[in-house]
């Protein structure tokens, strides 16, 4: 597989599940670590988002309960929540993949999702977004 390829066709997904948040995270690495930027777009987006086999919203389940249950990933959390919520999911939906982690993660990390989760919703209705 053609490196190139790997990189439009991750940086095409990344924009459709992320939009700007998603951008804003790669740019903030280039200063820092330009090829690591790189790979986050290659092989998560490129590679794996790309598959067939889940549409968009079966794989941000996922993803918002993997973020969820490791309990100390909240910046990746909250922009998985966003590209949640940009690809389908409802508020609702957002917090019942969260709730069902204390089952498996504990409750802090739970509270440290729905408190992610409350943070993205404030701020997409501090700026207009559903």
């Amino acid at each position: 597989m053609e490196t190139e390829d790997r990189y439009q066709r991750g940086w095409e997904k990344l924009k459709e599940i992320d939009g700007e948040a998603g951008e804003r995270v790669i740019e903030s690495l280039k200063d820092i670590a330009p090829e690591f930027a790189r790979y986050v777009i290659e092989f998560p987006f490129g590679d794996i988002y790309s598959r067939p086999g889940l549409d968009l919203k079966s794989r941000e389940i996922a993803v918002v309960a993997a973020l969820t249950a490791l309990g100390n990933a909240t910046p990746q959390l909250k922009v998985h929540i966003h590209a949640a919520l940009n690809v389908g999911l409802t508020r609702q939906e957002v917090i019942e993949v969260i709730m069902q982690m204390a089952v498996y993660a504990g409750f802090p990390a739970a509270l440290n999702g729905l408190f992610a989760a409350k943070d993205v919703f404030k701020e997409r209705d501090d700026s207009g977004k559903n």
